[in-house]
């Protein structure tokens, strides 16, 4: 077995510019344009760049969620583009997903119980008598009482929720965790705990990180490795203290310049 959980390769994915009664086709928005990087296993690669650059893009490929047109993507030496029926049902199992927004992506109508366990009976890793337990558990290890099992998303914080969709992701026994700007909507205090919980959560479980964030303050105190992207397309990669430290490319030195300091005091 490689010791990359994922590989890309030359991804493209263009979205169609339509206009005209006939809705032709006149052109394309390059959203991600020939992109190709390494995520070895067990490690945390950073994916940074501002608003607009293809991160997400590329993530949701990844997930199957945008169909790429051009390139391969590659998890465990498997082109996902093969993958139909059952196959594809356990691709989903082992690659999961924590997205910006906790209560957009929290069911409002199910219980704290319902959304941590669909997920586990659909995929026979749970039985329909023990779901209650095995959901216990799930929220402990994010830092969440029992108590909170019958309860519904609007009646947590913030912070609160997105430990709710961590532990939603990681009920599933995944090899790959996806987090597009997981911690981009919570305050700084709560940023810094979930940040904590994700470090255990990846030694505890040999999980391996896709951690997609415009913010670079974030980014240096998570990842091992840090891909910089602009345009569609990666502008810098490589080990995060060394692409951070001397950056080489003119947007990696924009984007570190953005990032906030605090000054001498009066």
């Amino acid at each position: 077995m490689t010791d990359n959980i994922l590989e890309v390769r030359d991804l493209k994915v263009w979205f169609p510019i339509k206009k005209g009664v006939f809705a032709r086709t006149v052109g394309h928005v390059k959203a991600v344009d020939g992109v190709s990087f390494d995520l070895r296993r067990g490690e945390t690669l950073g994916v940074v760049g501002e608003s607009g650059c293809g991160k997400s893009t590329t993530s949701r490929a990844i997930l199957m969620l945008n169909k790429p047109c051009g390139g391969t993507i590659k998890v465990n030496g498997t082109d996902i583009s093969t993958l139909h029926g059952r196959q594809l049902m356990e691709y989903r199992r082992r690659v999961q997903v924590v997205f910006q927004d906790p209560m957009a992506s929290l069911n409002p109508r199910h219980t704290i119980l319902e959304i941590l366990t669909e997920g586990m009976i659909y995929h026979g890793l749970c039985k329909s008598e023990e779901k209650r337990e095995r959901a216990a558990a799930l929220l402990a290890s994010v830092g969440l009482p029992e108590e909170m099992l019958d309860r519904y998303p609007h009646e947590f914080s913030g912070g609160q929720r997105q430990r709710i969709c961590i532990a939603r992701a990681i009920a599933l026994k995944p090899e790959l965790l996806i987090c597009d700007e997981a911690v981009s909507a919570l305050d700084l205090s709560i940023r810094a705990q979930v940040l904590d919980l994700l470090a255990k959560l990846k030694e505890e479980l040999s999980l391996s990180f896709l951690f997609i964030t415009h913010d670079i303050g974030v980014v240096q105190h998570i990842a091992d490795r840090i891909i910089v992207m602009n345009a569609g397309k990666i502008v810098e990669q490589g080990p995060c203290a060394e692409v951070l430290g001397n950056p080489k490319e003119e947007y990696t030195k924009y984007l570190m310049a953005s990032v906030p300091k605090i000054g001498k005091p009066l």
